[in-house]
């Protein structure tokens, strides 16, 4: 643990090469480049670091670790933003975007990993730990993802990305910890004493930890929300759709303007959709998580339906019932 904390020419490489696989693996998204950037990194060992040297009351290896890891991220930050620089026009991904939108579960999984990498450690299993973690809880595609969008000048997407990177890190280094106070680390005192030693050394990373359960899960509570709504517009929509021969419906999509959520419709039929019909289906809509009013604006394509004996529905032609052109 303590020669994995050290601040070596490799440990710098390895973690410029990690990020320039992560970064790749990002643009194409690409799960196994990303997965090997995981593998290769090594910014884990000073988190491990610190988590020891909290234990073990060893202000020099802190110091150490400290500076290990914000000389690695440092590295990390520069390197997938100078190639953020290089690809501005390369769109941005679902393997991207995934890491822009931290919840509950990330710091869930953040905790698990690090129990699991310092079990692992301790019994002698420490490159297995290492991989498992890096793997489970990622720390360079996240930072990697959040230079590159400061780079296109997405700040917004951006500080979601670094605050998943933190989460990884605060929880990894906090359950760390009580791994290996459990096992019996740190020194010898009556079990009383240990344990107030180890949540004094520890107050300040258990307020980032319990702050930032509470942001995610804020954050996780307003997703699952949005989900909801989501889905269940889908559901209304389609079941109005259902009711009109020939009918169905094509896409839903969903944009928010100051005090008003827009649900537009693409609605494919051998008949035009009356607006009496529009605002009977907007009657039915549920409401929105901000509580913004809801506005349903259609845009209908006609069809016709062919058979071998010709067509199965009649296409009226007549314009009037269809609501009016939105523009887009």
């Amino acid at each position: 643990m303590r020669a994995g904390a050290a601040l070596t020419p490799t440990y710098a490489l390895m973690n410029g090469l990690a990020t320039v696989i992560a970064c790749y693996g990002l643009l194409v998204d690409s799960p196994a480049g990303i997965i090997g950037a995981m593998v290769v990194a090594m910014l884990l060992g000073p988190i491990a670091g610190v988590s020891l040297a909290l234990v073990d009351a060893d202000m020099p290896l802190l110091r150490r670790a400290l500076v290990a890891e914000a000389v690695g991220v440092a590295i990390v930050l520069v390197t997938a933003w100078v190639i953020g620089i290089l690809h501005p026009d390369i769109p941005i991904g679902p393997e991207m975007q995934a890491r822009t939108h931290p919840g509950s579960a990330d710091l869930v999984i953040a905790l698990a990993g690090g129990a699991a990498a310092t079990i692992a450690a301790i019994n002698g299993g420490v490159s297995l730990s290492l991989v498992g973690v890096a793997i489970a809880t990622a720390l360079v595609p996240p930072l990697s993802t959040g230079s590159m969008l400061v780079a296109r000048g997405m700040t917004e997407l951006a500080l979601d990305a670094f605050l998943l990177a933190f989460t990884n890190m605060v929880a990894i280094q906090c359950s760390a910890s009580a791994i290996f106070w459990v096992a019996g680390y740190g020194p010898r005192a009556r079990p009383w004493a240990a344990g107030s030693r180890l949540v004094r050394h520890n107050t300040v990373s258990a307020l980032l930890l319990v702050s930032l359960a509470v942001l995610l899960g804020l954050s996780t509570h307003r997703v699952v929300r949005t989900l909801v709504f989501e889905t269940t517009v889908r559901k209304t929509l389609q079941g109005a759709v259902q009711q009109v021969p020939g009918a169905y419906l094509a896409e839903v999509r969903f944009a928010h303007q100051p005090g008003q959520t827009i649900v537009r419709a693409v609605i494919r039929s051998p008949q035009p959709v009356a607006a009496a019909a529009v605002a009977a289906m907007e009657a039915q809509l549920p409401r929105a998580p901000d509580g913004s009013a809801i506005a349903l604006r259609v845009r209908h394509i006609t069809v016709e339906v062919m058979t071998g004996s010709g067509p199965l529905l009649e296409t009226d032609p007549t314009p009037s019932a269809a609501p009016h052109a939105e523009s887009e």
